[in-house]
Formats: C-alpha cells, sequence, structure tokens
C-alpha cells in the first residue's frame, strides 16, 4: 500500500543564513510511503503528517538535508510497518526566482 502526502505546507527555522536563525520561513514536505497492508494494520496519514510537522518545528535544523535524513529515520522508528520512504522537502522563499529542496529515498 501507499501512503501519498503531498504540499504539506509549514513554517519552521531551519537554513543557515543569519535572517533563516530567527524567523521561520515556509517549508514544503511531500512523501511518499509504502507499507505492508493488512484488514487490520494500516497507517494512519493523520498521524503520519502530525509527526512530520511536529519533528521538523521542533528541531531547528541548519540543513534541509539534516532534516530530512532526521524525519526519515523518525517515521520509520514511529512506524515501524514503512517499507521504503521518498521524501522532499522544498524552500519556496529562499531564492526570489526558484524553489530550491532536497529529496531521499529510503529503502528499509
Amino acid at each position: 500500500m501507499t501512503i501519498l502526502i503531498e504540499n504539506l505546507t509549514l513554517d519552521s527555522i531551519i537554513g543557515i543564513l543569519e535572517s533563516e536563525r530567527v524567523t521561520p520561513q515556509k517549508v514544503i514536505i511531500d512523501c511518499i510511503i509504502n507499507y505492508h497492508y493488512t484488514e487490520n494494520t494500516f497507517i494512519n496519514y493523520a498521524q503520519i503528517s502530525e509527526h512530520i510537522q511536529n519533528s521538523i518545528q521542533k528541531n531547528e535544523f541548519f540543513l534541509i538535508e539534516e532534516a530530512l535524513q532526521s524525519l526519515g529515520i523518525s517515521l520509520k522508528k514511529e512506524f515501524s510497518s514503512i517499507t521504503t520512504l521518498s521524501l522532499t522537502l522544498r524552500k519556496p522563499d529562499i531564492l526570489s526566482n526558484c524553489t530550491v529542496g532536497v529529496q531521499e529515498n529510503f529503502i528499509f
């Protein structure tokens, strides 16, 4: 089974620039989760969304790469039935002419 979470938007302290360390900025997260579904075993996508938001907002990361790696590890720890995970984190407002971001694929 695959869970899709697209355009999860939140404000967070993330980045290395001085202004990024004081003022929360908008980040957008996309998540694709594969797991083994059975009738009584499923992953609640609302809990996944909440976990992502809490993880990114409580940790004030310097690099978006560190944020993604930390998030991948914490999602697998919290939701052990995840088999593969793709995460994308974008910062749409940091550069005036584009959106920047990183993506990582995890295989557990």
